[in-house]
């Protein structure tokens, strides 16, 4: 199937960094595999530096691209002409059908235009993955700027039933499909529990959670803290935090402070190398997901990749991801119930049952399925 036909990727990839970049570059890896020659087209520009939170946007400048992946990034988020510059290149590659990734209202504008010029120039569907359409931190004009995006593609995947549902009242009429977010297998092989513990200089004893990727105010790392300070007596949890800091750090390192978790928290500030993810999930017994709100998460996948047993709050599609009491536990947004499933998994000693049980339950989360789905919408809506 597709051996003949073209597609273009729009959204961010390889040198910018993150969870949307590297499931674009495993997508394009994968029509490539199914036949589907492919091309994305990334930002130049992604972010202006005075709205970028974070330290950096790219990869460290050694590192190479993602294998077999063509990325031509000849797009800035805040330059029209670019976007025109775009549509030309893309319009010469004519392909069968576009992708474009949506995330955040701040480039409805870029990316609608583009799809508009690309549907006038070239008449092929437009297919809009939407991580979210209504964002965890709203701001004046996210709806407006959302609808103008949504108004130029053709039809959705969404990642979760919550993004679906949301999409409601923005459309409901263009044809969707509710596609899980696939299992990122870019950050190597799984190694033993006791040589990533070495690693990163953890005890081979410690009973460990790990809380990954950007920390903002609605991925709950200071429930995860509170939930902590009210098992720190009884269980002798350890907690390690690697990400960079989107928030203020202090409020964070005031707060262990006040619950008294010097001694149980490990804080490893900083966007976490691609090459190093897998020593923090293989080190871990548990991956703590305690999100005020959410639609799905990459954290999840990467856990799933490394058979890591996950804690989630029931909130957005996560529930969708992680089944309660399978492969780790669904606990309300409340620290009562985030402490007592920690308690409980490490009492009980789940692990190696939830260990199992991810084995099988993963196999639902598969690349070919992902992205043959994808071609299928397309080629429906010609």
């Amino acid at each position: 199937m597709g051996s003949s036909k073209k597609c273009v990727i729009i959204g961010p990839a390889f040198p910018l960094r993150g969870g949307i970049a590297q499931l674009n570059e495993s997508l394009s890896q994968e029509f490539t595999k199914q036949g589907i020659k492919n091309t994305i087209f990334s930002f130049y520009l992604q972010y202006p530096s005075f709205l970028f939170p974070g330290t950096s946007q790219t990869e460290a400048s050694d590192r190479l691209g993602p294998e077999g992946v063509k990325i031509v990034p000849s797009i800035s988020s805040i330059n029209p002409i670019s976007w025109w510059i775009a549509v030309r290149q893309i319009a010469r590659l004519n392909p069968d059908f576009i992708v474009v990734r949506f995330w955040i209202p701040f480039m409805g504008p870029a990316l609608g235009t583009i799809c508009k010029w690309l549907k006038a120039r070239l008449g092929v569907p437009v297919i809009g993955i939407l991580d979210n359409v209504i964002p965890h931190e709203k701001r004046i004009g996210d709806k407006f700027l959302t609808q103008y995006f949504l108004n130029h593609c053709d039809g959705y995947v969404a990642m979760s039933s919550s993004v679906i549902e949301d999409l409601q009242s923005f459309d409901s009429v263009k044809p969707r499909k509710l596609l899980y977010h696939p299992v990122y297998d870019q950050f190597g092989e799984q190694v033993e529990k006791h040589l990533a513990r070495k690693h990163l200089s953890i005890a081979e004893d410690a009973k460990l959670i790990l809380f990954f990727g950007i920390i903002r105010k609605y991925k709950g790392l200071k429930l995860l803290l509170k939930a902590i300070a009210k098992i720190k007596d009884k269980v002798n949890v350890k907690l390690v935090v690697a990400g960079e800091f989107y928030d203020d750090r202090a409020q964070y390192t005031r707060l262990i402070d006040k619950l008294g978790l010097n001694t149980n928290v490990i804080v490893n500030a900083g966007f976490v190398d691609k090459y190093k993810v897998k020593y923090y999930f293989c080190a871990a017994d548990l991956v703590a997901q305690p999100y005020l709100t959410a639609t799905q998460s990459g954290v999840t996948q990467i856990a799933y990749h490394f058979n890591t047993p996950m804690l989630v709050t029931n909130v957005g599609g996560l529930p969708e991801m992680v089944q309660h009491d399978k492969v780790g536990y669904v606990c309300e947004v409340d620290a009562s119930s985030v402490a007592q499933s920690i308690e409980r998994f490490f009492n009980e000693n789940r692990f190696e049952e939830f260990q199992a049980n991810i084995l099988e339950e993963k196999k639902r989360f598969q690349w070919d399925y992902f992205a043959n789905e994808i071609e299928k919408l397309a080629s429906q809506i010609r």
